[in-house]
């Protein structure tokens, strides 16, 4: 039995903040998917992913009883663990909408790079946790560059262009936790900035018309703009209380293309308008907020460096989420924390937060 004293300590503002996300993801999906079910049951797709966020939510309590420290001794085989996922779906995964990132288990399709993300965290966090303050020099920070630049790479090759960039901010906000030298942080900003144009041309077609799109999505409207053009229409008509739940058109009608996963946030903008939307931004504000707490509350730094990996992906997802769905960046294909239909999403962010709140369960000593 886990004791009464760490019982108290635990994080009830974020356990209701993310059951609230789950809730509300639960009801919109019904909404979006209830009218192209892929079976004759309506709600397949909720009924699907209320049965996984309830499995892991007993993990997540059954992992309450181990101490979050212990991960830190995992952290070489978790990242080997990692390449070779990565590598199996090179070899064995299942291709769909024109990317290789998924394996076949059954009737279940896992997405590794998902679950990459969460063990690059642990990893890197066991990296650095040695590291911090002496990160002064580009010496100092090429292998920690190199450590993640592969998986990155795997990832990227898939290809996975904003899962990629999340392993990139995740790196960005823990070295910084870690005391990088900020003028090295910010020359390296500078000449990432200065190699985009190289970069640019180990891009795939589909991705170059993507960021080509964004900037006018007329350029193709029924093809590469199509997602952004119907998104921002299903947004805008929902204007202040919206149409209501399962009254929406861009999505009820099948204009709006992935309207259960990359794009749910334009369902909520246009079912529950603008009061929807604000609150479940001020839910996710939230949840951002007590990472932040708990990456500063933690007893030791292979807490605080979990915590702010952790929050760093969070805070990545969201941005761009909810800003590719409003047409302010560009379609990456990136889910939205606790709110996309995913088995291997929800999974992955369910999992980060159990490993939030085991950190500030035991953010302090206490006397036994």
């Amino acid at each position: 039995m886990l004791d009464r004293r760490l019982l108290r300590n635990l994080d009830f503002i974020t356990i209701f903040v993310t059951c609230m996300i789950v809730a509300v993801s639960l009801i919109i999906i019904g909404s979006a998917t209830h009218v192209n079910s892929p079976s004759e049951d309506r709600y397949w797709y909720v009924q699907r992913q209320g049965m996984f966020a309830l499995v892991n939510i007993v993990l997540i309590f059954a992992s309450l009883h181990f101490d979050y420290k212990s991960l830190s001794r995992y952290g070489n085989a978790l990242y080997a663990v990692n390449l070779v996922m990565l590598l199996a779906v090179m070899f064995i995964g299942q291709s769909a909408l024109g990317a290789q990132r998924w394996i076949q288990i059954g009737s279940l399709s896992l997405q590794p790079s998902e679950f990459s993300k969460l063990i690059m965290i642990i990893a890197l966090a066991n990296v650095l946790d040695t590291r911090t303050g002496k990160l002064n020099t580009f010496k100092d920070v090429l292998p920690i560059f190199i450590y993640v630049g592969i998986p990155f790479l795997l990832v990227l090759r898939q290809p996975d262009l904003g899962t990629s960039l999340v392993f990139m901010a995740i790196l960005v906000g823990m070295i910084f936790v870690a005391g990088i030298n900020t003028r090295l942080l910010m020359t390296m900003f500078g000449a990432a900035i200065a190699l985009m144009p190289i970069f640019w041309h180990f891009l795939k077609d589909y991705q170059k018309k993507r960021l080509t799109v964004f900037i006018d999505p007329n350029i193709d409207p029924l093809g590469s703009g199509y997602h952004i053009i119907q998104s921002k229409i299903a947004i805008g008509s929902g204007m202040i209380f919206g149409k209501g739940l399962f009254s929406g058109t861009q999505s009820q009608l099948n204009f709006l293309p992935e309207n259960h996963t990359d794009f749910i946030f334009a369902v909520i903008g246009e079912e529950l308008g603008f009061v929807g939307a604000a609150i479940v931004l001020l839910l996710y504000l939230v949840l951002l907020y007590r990472g932040i707490k708990i990456a500063g509350a933690a007893r030791e730094n292979f807490g605080t460096l979990l915590a702010t990996g952790i929050t760093s992906m969070l805070t990545f997802h969201v941005l761009v989420n909810v800003g590719m769905t409003a047409g302010i960046m560009p379609v990456t294909g990136i889910p939205l924390p606790l709110m996309s239909y995913g088995v291997s999403s929800l999974t992955t962010n369910l999992i980060s937060i159990g490993i939030l709140l085991n950190i500030y369960m035991r953010r302090q000593k206490i006397m036994f």
